[in-house]
């Protein structure tokens, strides 16, 4: 009986994965995946291996941190056409240059269902990771350093998602190059505690629904994160440092949560809606930019609340006829230049705030005006409307202004220190 269950156990049990010890000399990992079988690792001795790889069945590949796969300049260095595998612990070099073919340093196709690119190191190729098709893919705890040899908008992305259901990229360390992560025509992805540095923008929504963005820091790019031409995508607790257009920019995009994000020192916008409806903003540190929120193009029925609007040159930009209540439920925003009182010491100011009057109205609309600022009769109207407020034009209005802005611990952000 003892023998009979141990036969029936072998037969039910999955043979051994075997592991292969692959020598550093051209051909020998391809050389190596013709022998191996479905559930093997294949370890890389240490030195460079000068061959592109497809990678077509369930296999390991580790590089154990110390070999080099260089692609010599030719297409994809590293494809994985089949499902389950992981690639870790190699640094790849050395992609093609041919944005039609998405020349990458590791591509997943569309068979790469549940691909695993943990820990590997990828320099100077045309696009880092391309997520082409693959579902339920994960690109975890990557360095991608883009190339430098071409005009920002003509380099590839580091992660490059396409119809990727249920990928994850996180932890990552991406910079150079054009996009952090561009993402399109996609869904369910989630984006979380990568960091960005020195590229056009550090996250590019364009048709990706019920979607996140989550713990990431934007340092010094020319746009933080962009939701562009989707929906429900939840942007919450990202860091934008010094980022010089827009820390965080909305286009074509409803029904979607920005929330708990700290922008700091962006030179133009902390954040602009252009066209974007039913979106909840709240508890967002807007801080040191040039303009705290634009709203323009009639984005109608945003929630706008928590927030804290601190020492921007201009808090609000938002041009209507009629107002806007910004609070809810008697909790409205925080606003530096506000010199508000609370005399019941609930933390509400007791009287509303109005962040912009008749003459941003005038200045936005025509420029040239910014030369009558100090003008007795610029003086004479901005003092008319604060002693009678029926004579404002419309615009937003927070009923309950915050006496105190919301704390955002920013202790343990990735990157922030560097």
């Amino acid at each position: 009986m003892r023998l009979l269950r141990a036969i029936l156990l072998l037969i039910a049990s999955p043979l051994a994965a075997a592991e292969w010890d692959v020598p550093a000399r051209p051909g020998a990992i391809a050389e190596t995946l013709a022998r191996a079988a479905e559930g093997d690792v294949l370890r890389l001795r240490p030195g460079t291996y000068p061959e592109t790889v497809e990678l077509a069945f369930p296999v390991t590949l580790d590089g154990q941190g110390h070999a080099i796969l260089d692609g010599q300049d030719r297409g994809s260095v590293l494809t994985v056409t089949g499902a389950d595998v992981t690639v870790t612990g190699i640094t790849v070099i050395g992609s093609g240059s041919a944005h039609e073919e998405i020349d990458s340093g590791i591509k997943l196709t569309k068979g790469a269902t549940r691909a695993r690119v943990v820990g590997n190191v990828l320099e100077g190729n045309l696009y880092g990771v391309d997520i082409h098709g693959a579902r339920d893919a994960v690109v975890a705890g990557n360095t991608i350093t883009g190339r430098t040899d071409q005009r920002m908008n003509d380099r590839g992305n580091g992660v490059y998602v396409w119809n990727a259901p249920g990928a994850v990229v996180e932890n990552n360390d991406i910079r150079l190059g054009r996009d952090g992560i561009f993402v399109n025509s996609s869904k369910k992805n989630i984006f979380r505690n990568n960091t960005f540095r020195d590229l056009r923008f550090a996250v590019h929504y364009m048709y990706a629904n019920q979607s996140e963005v989550t713990g990431n820091v934007s340092i010094g790019n020319d746009l933080g994160y962009a939701v562009m031409f989707s929906k429900q995508v939840r942007v919450a607790n990202n860091v934008s440092i010094d980022d010089r257009e827009h820390g965080v920019m909305m286009n074509y995009a409803n029904h979607s949560e920005i929330t708990g994000n700290y922008v700091k020192g962006t030179e133009q916008k902390c954040a602009f809606l252009y066209n974007s409806n039913k979106n909840l903003f709240s508890d967002n540190h807007f801080e040191g930019c040039g303009i705290g929120i634009h709203f323009t193009a009639g984005s109608e029925g945003n929630r706008i609340l928590g927030n804290a609007f601190v020492a921007n040159r201009t808090q609000v930009k938002y041009v209507s006829s009629r107002w806007v209540e910004w609070s809810e439920e008697g909790r409205g925003n925080y606003w530096s230049d506000f010199a508000a009182y609370d005399l019941n010491g609930d933390g509400i100011a007791d009287a509303p705030y109005r962040p912009n009057d008749s003459m941003d109205h005038v200045l936005w609309t025509q420029p040239a005006a910014k030369l009558l600022l100090g003008s007795p009769a610029v003086q004479l109207v901005r003092w008319s409307q604060s002693a009678f407020p029926a004579l404002l034009p419309g615009g937003v209005i927070d009923s309950h202004p915050l006496m105190q802005p919301r704390k955002i611990d920013l202790t343990g952000w990735e990157g922030l220190n560097d």
